[in-house]
């Protein structure tokens, strides 16, 4: 096939159709002379653009302008079953899929409990199912889905296909899985640490949203963060950037073979673990049948409701010793990003996942102060706005990102 060239006639039309595309995702339903004006273009101009979006399928008359007559009041949107795409989240826990459209929508759900020990073999049959149980939820099949990007702790060794940094996640680290899972889904994969997948939605939905540099810190089964620069995400040469909850700090005794161990200082300094430790300590009660993060995001939440009672209430009985667990945690928090802002400098750092939004506003005013005192640099510092499942939306992001440059694609 001939390759246009660049500034030719047909490679100047799918820019402007590129740009129209985005215009009508990032605006919903536009009319043409609105598309007009965003884009530069003019009347004639825009209404060829918009002939030959809806000849090749791409776009949909939606309806017309309140009280506008006639075609030029026709309003335009991008047709939303031109692709479908699914993501996933994989914990220790179980699978969550979900299925969006083009336009990022979502249309199917299904989320699948998955046992705690199983083998490679049962974890290909697990994601598989969970696929197809959100094609089904979305009035799909498997086949129907450009592309499928699946999220998980740790990450994929692009030299070997092994999973590293999660041998907390059994099943996951057989060197034939990628491959096996390529065999029985018939679209494109792509796999990404659950971190990296949670900085891509704050990216393009959220808190970090117009942010080329830019630091996720996340905690919630474990520690982890996601380091943005120039816009792109760093995952470093084995995909491993950003395992922080390895990184030696101060206040922790020095882990070596931490491959082995599974963790380091600042897992043990500031992790979920971190904040029961902090609880036992201050004699603050816990429920110690729950699983150790919602465990840690309950005594950050009782933490801010006590520190908020007013006085001769119940709750502000213990107000002292719940305010020095923040305190505490807060250092501990703010001791690993000094080391991390000294050597990143970014422009922004995101509190994210659901330990750290369990301490709100309260607890990221604390780490700010105290990293003030520890670092030179002074990134800004806001909590992370995606909350519901920030791992799954990522997922959905990332697929949709690649697809979309894909399927509007009128160049060729």
């Amino acid at each position: 096939m001939t390759q246009a060239s660049p500034g030719t006639p047909r490679v100047l039309r799918a820019m402007n159709d590129r740009a129209a595309l985005d215009l009508l995702l990032a605006h919903g339903p536009l009319s043409r002379s609105r598309i007009g004006k965003l884009t530069g273009l003019s009347k004639p101009t825009a209404s060829q653009l918009l002939a030959r979006l809806e000849a090749a399928g791409l776009v949909v008359v939606t309806g017309t302008s309140e009280g506008r007559p006639g075609p030029n009041a026709q309003l335009y949107a991008v047709a939303p079953t031109v692709a479908h795409v699914a993501g996933l989240d994989v914990t220790t826990l179980g699978i969550r899929a979900a299925v969006a459209d083009i336009t990022g929508r979502t249309v199917g759900t299904y989320e699948l409990p998955t046992p705690g020990r199983r083998a490679a073999a049962d974890t290909g049959e697990l994601v598989v199912r969970a696929v197809d149980g959100a094609a089904k939820d979305a009035g799909l099949v498997r086949g129907d889905l450009h592309r499928v990007v699946i999220g998980t702790p740790g990450a994929f060794d692009p030299s070997t296909g092994r999973l590293r940094y999660a041998s907390h996640l059994p099943g996951w680290h057989s060197p034939t899985l990628l491959d096996e899972l390529a065999a029985a889904l018939p679209m494109p994969l792509a796999y990404d640490n659950d971190v990296n997948l949670a900085a891509v939605a704050e990216q393009r939905l959220g808190a970090a949203g117009g942010a080329d540099d830019f630091l996720l810190l996340w905690n919630e089964e474990g520690m982890g963060a996601a380091l943005v620069i120039g816009g792109r995400l760093h995952r470093g040469f084995t995909g491993g950037a950003g395992e922080v909850g390895f990184l030696p700090v101060p206040g922790t005794a020095l882990v070596r073979n931490a491959a082995r161990t599974g963790s380091g200082g600042y897992q043990e300094l500031a992790g979920a673990n971190a904040v029961l430790r902090l609880a036992d300590e201050l004699g603050l009660a816990y429920d110690r049948s729950a699983p150790m993060h919602e465990a840690a995001a309950a005594l950050l939440r009782q933490a801010l409701a006590a520190t908020a009672a007013g006085p001769g209430s119940a709750a502000a009985a213990d107000a002292g010793r719940y305010g020095e667990l923040l305190r505490r945690y807060a250092t501990g928090l703010a001791t690993g990003l000094a080391s991390l802002v000294a050597m990143l400098d970014p422009e922004l750092i995101v509190l994210s996942g659901g330990v750290l939004a369990a301490g709100g506003e309260r607890l990221r005013e604390l780490v700010r102060a105290e990293l003030a005192e520890l670092a030179v640099p002074r990134p800004r510092l806001v909590l992370g706005t995606v909350t519901e499942h920030p791992v799954l939306s990522g997922a959905l992001q990332s697929a949709l990102a690649t697809t979309r440059d894909e399927v509007f694609d009128t160049s060729r």
